[in-house]
């Protein structure tokens, strides 16, 4: 579900901003090309994702980027990234041996 939160680029942009510092709905919105309407249901998918939470301040909602989730995502897209390489330099030395004995024409 996480990585699907993460599959748009305003997703991406609202983290990026959450990332520095709380912001409400309004806030995103005035730094964002989209409507208040549409960063709020991007952040819905966010939160309930678990990549954001968000916090009462006086009448407006202020939400947060959660580094804890952020990072065990990394790290789950790190290990991926990994096991691709390994698959990837396993499957270049299969074509490199195969290509080392291939007759001659």
């Amino acid at each position: 579900m996480q990585l699907a939160a993460l599959a748009d680029d305003t997703r991406w942009a609202i983290l990026e901003l959450l990332g520095s510092e709380p912001r409400s709905a309004s806030d995103l919105a005035r730094e964002l090309p989209v409507s208040r309407q549409a960063i709020a249901k991007h952040l819905a998918v966010l939160e309930a994702a678990g990549l954001v939470d968000a916090e009462r301040d006086g009448r407006a909602l202020r939400y947060r980027a959660i580094g804890a989730s952020l990072s065990a995502l990394a790290d789950r897209l790190d290990a991926i990234g990994r096991q691709w390489e390994s698959r990837l330099d396993r499957i270049a030395r299969i074509a490199e041996a195969r290509a080392g004995s291939a007759p001659a024409e």
